[in-house]
């Protein structure tokens, strides 16, 4: 044993050196990845370090960064490596602190006044305001939340639609506000966390009208310019086809309808909606294209002036332009960093396509967002984008194909390659996959491609001269194909399937996979197999939870032989979709409640294991029950006397747990919360109005 020991001391280190060796020229792909893996660790972590231990990780990751270079070759990496770990750790805890701002630790309803800075819809279809600079019914200043966003029900809605044609206006209203909600279930998307990020510190609903509290001053007038050309464009090109130019122009997705959004999701066609990688990619190629065509027509441009590098700026330029107009959120910033990268590429004369020129466009996304690593449009963007260049990076065979087929052949290649790069993302992230997508996306994207974007940027040229109602038409010819294409295939019989969302060790083990599949150079990138099919074997495996608490304590879940069953047919919709989603589950609310056993009513009985659960819903229900009458947990949305007979889950003690969920052991019941004795940075909120309980 010992002598196994001291040949893993002594070779090991030399074997992975000569290895690191190997790769000469080919490392810098992996900073971004180390950096990844640090920030990654920071929001894994079940504690909140403290502002000095972020210091002191980045004072060390610091230190071991200026100590590589004078370091031996094969210590250099695995130094630049740890101090990149580090950074990301020290960098994703800055930026928490940095966006710090009051959450509000209470449920409100009252008047409410603020400042218009998005207008969008809720997944219920109702249009939503996003409010800065809020005051609020005696709440104290520094206790008010930065921003807050409030959904519009009923008639309120439409006047609101009417009364707020512009950003920047100051509207008055009466609403429900609410701190942003917690995890659903332990391990599930947590939207507190978002709004952390986003400096949302409250979201709720009105039904009342909006009022005008005062008009637009003089900021803000390219958000107001973008909202414009929105309705300009919804006048022109009236219905769905018309919000999707407006989606595809500005970035504005209000006027998309809900049936249009699911029929693109379930095709796989969502991506065409988002301004992301593919828009600001065929937008620059256009326009690239089009001045290098220009510039090459006259004699003296064309063997005098440096006619690619003058395309690469005006496309750049184009990319800002259509940056500021679109809205420049996330996505659309990631997209063009990606896109400024290799243009910049061009500029200094060199590869504009490379595994470099991602990685660095993924450190300045990093650098910006750190938090962007956790989210859906991050993670199926870059794994997209890392494939298509690693795979026309190389000889792929194309090249050995007759001019005519190629283009056929690299539309197919590239929307193969880019599906699977991106389906462990969007199977974990939205629990579905889409059978029929490839057959979508090859149908749907050159539309976008050949007629959509270029008809948009002729009709955003045309503008000005009010010349612009041709190329809309044009562009609308595109849009409704990829529409209709949408809309057909969605309809098939088996068009999607449902996952189960994965435990939390799946997608970083398929990703670290795919990354040495992808960067590693040399017969040692088949090691990625390993964590890949290992990543694949424990979703496959992955155990949902036998029984499911919400944080109100309204809803129960009880996974059954049929599927999981809920205790209410309605009520909490939010909460039973995503339970319903996570399992893999098809079906609305009614008919997970139709699982349940037992009659209906507001006591309701059901055993997980060898445990009987009792749901109690409403105070008077609660009152009626004595004891823990022969269950071992109880849960209730009304408060309950304690009993120790029993595990007892009340609003009292949800408050302080957030939702719980039971998973079956020899022993018994093992329970995990989603909030733990220790709460991060962005559950203070939650800890605060639990503690005033």
């Amino acid at each position: 044993m010992g002598r196994l020991l001291t040949l893993l001391l002594t070779r090991g280190p030399l074997r992975a050196g000569a290895a690191l060796r190997g790769q000469r020229g080919h490392l810098f792909a992996w900073v971004p990845v180390c950096l990844g893996a640090g920030i990654g660790g920071y929001f894994a972590l079940p504690l909140e370090p403290g502002p000095l231990v972020l210091l002191g990780c980045g004072l060390l990751g610091a230190a071991l960064l200026a100590l590589g270079p004078w370091l031996p070759e094969d210590w250099a990496p695995p130094c630049i490596g740890a101090a990149l770990l580090l950074a990301g750790l020290a960098l994703a805890g800055g930026r928490a602190h940095l966006v710090a701002a009051p959450q509000l630790a209470f449920r409100y309803y009252g008047a409410i006044e603020g400042r218009v800075v998005a207008i969008d819809r809720s997944g219920s279809d109702a249009p939503r305001l996003t409010l800065d600079r809020v005051a609020l019914q005696r709440v104290a200043p520094e206790r008010t939340p930065e921003r807050i966003r409030v959904a519009l029900h009923g008639d309120g809605a439409l006047q609101a639609r009417a009364l707020v044609p512009e950003l920047g206006q100051r509207v008055m209203l009466t609403g429900h506000l609410a701190p942003p909600g917690g995890p659903v279930e332990p391990g599930g998307f947590d939207f507190r966390r978002h709004a952390w990020f986003e400096r949302i510190g409250a979201v709720g609903y009105s039904r009342t009208p909006v009022l005008l509290s005062a008009e637009a001053g003089g900021g803000q007038w390219l958000p107001r310019a973008r909202l414009a050309l929105s309705l300009h464009v919804q006048q022109r090109l009236p219905g769905e086809v018309g919000a999707f130019a407006a989606a595809l122009m500005t970035g504005d997705r209000s006027g998309m309808g809900q049936m249009t959004v699911e029929a693109l999701r379930r095709t796989n066609l969502a991506h065409l909606l988002a301004i992301s990688g593919l828009h600001m990619g065929l937008l620059t190629g256009f326009v690239f294209g089009a001045v290098r065509l220009l510039l090459l027509l006259p004699p003296r441009s064309r063997h005098r002036w440096p006619g690619k590098k003058i395309a690469a700026l005006a496309a750049l330029a184009a990319a800002a332009g259509y940056l500021a107009l679109s809205g420049g959120n996330v996505a659309t910033q990631r997209a063009f960093i990606m896109v400024a990268v290799m243009l910049g590429a061009v500029l200094a004369d060199l590869r504009a396509l490379s595994l470099r020129a991602v990685a660095l466009a993924a450190l300045l996304v990093l650098g910006l967002r750190p938090e962007a690593l956790l989210g859906p449009g991050f993670q199926m963007s870059f794994a997209a984008t890392t494939a298509l260049v690693s795979v026309f990076g190389t000889a792929w065979g194309a090249r050995a194909l007759p001019g005519w087929a190629r283009p056929g052949l690299a539309l197919l290649v590239s929307s193969s390659v880019a599906s699977l790069a991106t389906a462990p993302f969007s199977m974990a992230h939205f629990n579905l996959v889409s059978h029929y997508g490839l057959l979508a996306n090859l149908l749907a994207v050159p539309a976008m491609g050949l007629v959509a974007v270029p008809m948009a940027v002729l009709a955003a040229l045309l503008l000005p001269l009010g010349l612009d109602g041709p190329a809309l038409q044009g562009m609308a010819l595109g849009l409704r194909w990829i529409l209709g294409v949408a809309q057909e295939i969605a309809g098939w019989e088996g068009a999607v399937g449902q996952v189960v969302a994965p435990g939390p060790a799946v997608l970083p083990l398929v990703t670290l996979g795919g990354l040495v599949l992808l960067l590693w150079q040399g017969s040692g990138r088949w090691a990625g197999a390993a964590p890949l099919f290992l990543g694949i074997g424990l979703w496959v495996q992955a155990e949902r939870p036998a029984l499911l608490i919400s944080e109100s304590g309204a809803l129960v879940g009880v996974m059954t032989a049929k599927g999981r069953a809920l205790s209410q047919p309605a009520g909490e919709g939010f909460v039973a979709g995503l339970w319903l989603e996570n399992d893999g589950q098809a079906g609305d609310q009614a008919r997970a409640a139709a699982l349940w056993p037992g009659p209906e009513g507001r006591v309701r009985r059901a055993v997980v294991g060898t445990d009987e659960v009792l749901h109690v819903s409403g105070s008077r229900a609660a009152a009626g029950v004595s004891g823990c009458d022969g269950a071992a947990i109880l849960v209730s949305n009304a408060p309950m006397p304690p009993d120790k007979g029993c595990e007892i889950f009340d609003p009292e003690r949800l408050a302080r747990t957030g939702a719980v969920a039971f998973w079956p052991t020899p022993e018994g019941l093992r329970m995990k919360t989603v909030r733990s004795a220790t709460p991060r940075l962005w559950d203070g909120a939650a800890a605060d109005q639990a503690a005033d309980q």
